[in-house]
């Protein structure tokens, strides 16, 4: 099984694919790992020998911030924009919508299921 930077990788992907499980390392990035590695990306992960996890792995951990680092780097950045204050930071601390959308409907994801309020009652039309 192959495990690099603490994730362990799906055995029955393509070795360009399962590095896309790590966090911090997309499509083109595993695509350069793997042209510096000189790794066939058609490998499958469970067809690697222990010189090639070996080669990706000092690959990634030298060249690439992944996991746990480039997560607290992203906290410090969003912790920043809190402590500060600005705009941005509110709208973090808040748990709403950052880069400018509309709230009055959609943004669910940001803002969650909302409950109907009951028993409200409509005004008596004339």
């Amino acid at each position: 099984m192959a495990r690099i930077a603490g994730v362990d990788l799906p055995r029955d992907k393509r070795i360009e694919i399962g590095l896309t499980y790590i966090f911090g390392i997309g499509l083109q990035s595993s695509k350069k790992i793997l042209a510096a590695t000189g790794v066939n990306p058609d490998t499958r992960v469970k067809e690697l020998n222990d010189r090639d996890v070996a080669a990706l792995r000092a690959e990634v951990e030298s060249n690439y911030q992944v996991e746990g680092d480039l997560r607290r780097w992203e906290a410090m950045n969003i912790k920043r924009l809190a402590d500060i204050g600005t705009y941005r930071g509110r709208r973090h601390r808040m748990g709403l919508p950052v880069r400018g959308q509309r709230t009055r409907t959609n943004a669910r994801t940001r803002r969650g299921r909302r409950q109907t309020v009951a028993g409200k009652k409509k005004a008596p039309g004339k």
